[in-house]
């Protein structure tokens, strides 16, 4: 019973097997700040709330991390999801996990299409044949999710077609990408609430000046930090710009545009690639990662609360409001911590860069790949003219055995007939 225990404990002091106060005192306090800590780095909960059956959601990096629980809060809300990976749909992997993803939010209308981020000409290939439709396909939100950092003490990683691959994949594809599909969003109903949401990071602030650089870090100045920093700069610059360039539109009905840009800052999250950062991409990071795990469990949010900024960027009602371009972080619009983001001339001077780069590269593209059209083109003549020789070759070889074997024949029988 309490009220003995506490009798006993007031006029005879504590028992033996008791600790002394002190030690309570401290033990307490340090259950407690850990507790007030871990509350305060897991950051807030979404409690925007939004019916989203029938909205179609386009979504980069939505399948690990914090772009998966967002793509599961939103499909057991009843969106339709088009995942742009670049597994093919085909893949075990990707097929598993959208059939459980499916089972689990009682959704069937969860797709996935191959777009390669690190390829201007798969995000063209697939851009163009979405908007290649009459009438107009649906398309109420765009996620851009996906993002790549190379863990600090690596080298510098360029694509295929000789981008630097952080520049590429956070900055460049997700330009390229909403450059071709801007028709499709300016061709949706008026009424309809389009957003396109960008997650970002606040390492913004520490990038380069966009106008100082131009463009991607070149060898010389580059780091995994600043690279990093500096795409997610970029992009916020350009859907601010991409916000003006949506209400530039004048619709052929002369009702107003509601499409809107949105950033969310998730925050610092326990994601894969978080993790890739802090072990420095190594075994040995790995193992010192592991051992001190508690430390990022207390400061660190789950991909659970990551994921709140942007479900409240995707849902919150007040978002659709004018003007576009506002910034989400913990639930609440934020103010940006950078004046470069909305200078027009910065902005300018980095959509002119991007378009010229891009169609550069384009055109280089277009000619490596009609080069090696033509020549496994001359391949497959040659192959089919050595495979022609050959079968003429073996027929005459065939013939001049035939021929042998008669002449051996006629030759048995002539001896035969001067025997008898």
């Amino acid at each position: 019973m309490p009220i003995p225990f506490f009798a006993e404990l007031l006029f005879n002091g504590r028992p033996h097997w008791m600790p002394e106060y002190l030690t309570l005192l401290k033990g307490g306090l340090a259950v407690g700040s850990a507790a007030l800590l871990k509350k305060y780095s897991s950051g807030a909960a979404n409690s925007a709330e939004r019916n989203m059956h029938g909205r179609v959601v386009m979504m980069t990096g939505g399948t690990s991390g914090i772009g998966a629980t967002v793509a599961y809060e939103l499909g057991r809300r009843g969106a339709q999801i088009v995942f742009l990976t670049h597994l093919p749909p085909a893949d075990l992997f990707l097929a598993e996990y959208i059939d459980e993803l499916r089972n689990k939010t009682n959704n069937q209308m969860i797709y996935a299409e191959q777009v390669d981020l690190a390829s201007l000409y798969s995000i063209r290939k697939f851009a163009t044949k979405w908007i290649d439709n009459a009438p107009p396909r649906r398309l109420d939100m765009i996620i851009l999710n996906a993002a790549t950092l190379t863990p600090p003490g690596k080298p510098r990683t360029v694509t295929s077609e000789g981008i630097e691959e952080t520049w590429m994949v956070n900055y460049l594809a997700n330009f390229h990408l909403l450059g071709i599909l801007s028709p499709a969003l300016k061709a949706q109903p008026f009424d309809r609430d389009v957003r396109v949401i960008m997650t970002t990071c606040s390492s913004y602030i520490t990038s380069p000046p966009l106008k100082d650089s131009g463009a991607a870090l070149d060898e010389e100045g580059w780091s995994a930090g600043k690279a990093y920093a500096q795409s997610k700069l970029a992009l916020m610059t350009f859907g601010q710009a991409f916000q003006k360039h949506l209400d530039s539109y004048k619709r052929p009905d002369e009702l107003p545009m509601y499409a809107r840009v949105i950033f969310a800052d998730p925050g610092y999250s326990r994601t894969a690639g978080m993790r890739r950062w802090l072990s420095r991409g190594t075994i040995w990071g790995l193992i010192v990662y592991l051992v001190l795990y508690i430390f990022s469990w207390l400061f660190l949010k789950s991909a659970q609360m990551g994921a709140q900024s942007i479900l409240f960027a995707a849902m919150e009602e007040s978002l659709v409001r004018p003007p576009g371009g506002k910034l989400i972080k913990e639930c609440k619009e934020v103010d940006f911590a950078r004046k470069d983001i909305k200078d027009d001339e910065v902005a300018k001077k980095l959509w002119e860069s991007s378009d010229q780069l891009i169609e550069k590269l384009e055109k280089e593209e277009v000619i490596r790949r009609a080069r090696e059209k033509k020549e496994k083109e001359n391949q497959g003549k040659k192959t089919k003219g050595a495979e022609q020789a050959e079968e003429i070759e073996s027929l005459i070889g065939s013939i001049k055995k035939g021929k042998e074997a008669e002449a051996k024949q006629m030759k048995s029988r002539r001896k035969s007939k001067k025997a008898s």
